[in-house]
């Protein structure tokens, strides 16, 4: 079964699907919306006490529910200027170090930092021999994706692609998933340096946001480098603010240089997360005689 799953996503059109289930996902037809939302809390146990509106049929479409906002207090930012927090609620896929110039995928799998990140290697440098992390969002979870560390925004590159799926399976049996999935590049300027937090596309995913640019769709599907370090485009988002969300479940990646943090010894692949909770720690100078 899981062989012709795979298989099912290298024949069928998937950006023609991706599409059809956005025009769906953004239906506003009450009967239609309500049947799917309430379909779906019921299917993934959603547990809508945590959501600032917690009545189903408040949602407009199938999108607005699935991108609610969550009440003040039901994900507590882990304090300290140091202190890295998760940017979404999921699972972490893997977590460790990047290794000439690779980043692992799952077993026998890895794929290449510079193609993740578009294929500029001024932007890679920065990352190589860093930090790597993967939560993937399942689609029970909350698809708000938030910032680990206050940080300005240097610039976004969208990176056209494919659209497979992202869950366990198909990280094990597709080659290159992660670099080669349709994905927004996000680079900001952090006290620790140099953060990218990759928003990847996936196969039934109608859309990626960003609190800064709204839905990333370029209609010309080529490489798009947009730069925000200047005047009067400078975007500075606070620990733990918004900075982007997913129509439908997805992965982020966080990347950071080298020598500059340590991943929270308590998560490893599996490990569940929640947008906020500790996910590491950067090193303050004083300690990197140490490392």
């Amino acid at each position: 079964m899981k062989t012709l799953f795979i298989y099912f996503q290298y024949i069928v059109p998937q950006h023609a699907l991706s599409r059809f289930a956005g025009l769906i996902a953004n239906c506003e037809w009450p009967w239609l919306k309500n049947t799917i939302i309430k379909a779906f809390i019921k299917h993934y146990d959603v547990n809508m006490s945590e959501a600032v509106d917690p009545i189903p049929e408040s949602y407009g479409s199938f999108n607005q529910f699935f991108t609610r906002a969550l009440k003040d207090d039901a994900r507590p930012v882990a304090a300290g200027e140091n202190k890295i927090v998760c940017p979404a609620d999921g699972a972490v896929s893997q977590l460790g170090a990047i290794k000439n110039g690779r980043i692992f995928q799952a077993k026998g799998q890895d794929y290449s930092l510079l193609e993740l990140l578009g294929g500029d290697q001024e932007t890679a440098s920065s990352f190589a021999n860093g930090q790597f992390t993967t939560i993937y969002l399942s689609p029970k979870d909350y698809h708000r994706v938030h910032m680990p560390l206050t940080g300005k925004l240097i610039s976004m590159t969208y990176v056209p692609g494919d659209l497979f799926s992202v869950n366990t399976s198909t990280a094990e049996n597709v080659p290159r998933l992660f670099s080669r999935n349709e994905r927004a590049v996000c680079i900001f300027d952090t006290n620790a340096g140099p953060m990218a937090i990759v928003l990847v596309g996936a196969m039934i995913v109608a859309g990626i946001e960003t609190v800064w640019d709204g839905q990333i769709a370029p209609l010309k599907r080529e490489i798009k480098v947009s730069h925000y370090n200047k005047e009067p485009r400078t975007i500075v988002i606070e620990k733990g603010g918004e900075m982007g969300r997913f129509k439908l479940g997805s992965t982020a990646i966080v990347l950071f240089g080298p020598k500059v943090m340590e991943w929270n010894e308590n998560l490893s692949a599996g490990s569940p997360t929640q947008m906020g909770s500790l996910l590491g720690e950067a090193i303050s100078e004083q300690n990197l005689d140490n490392i």
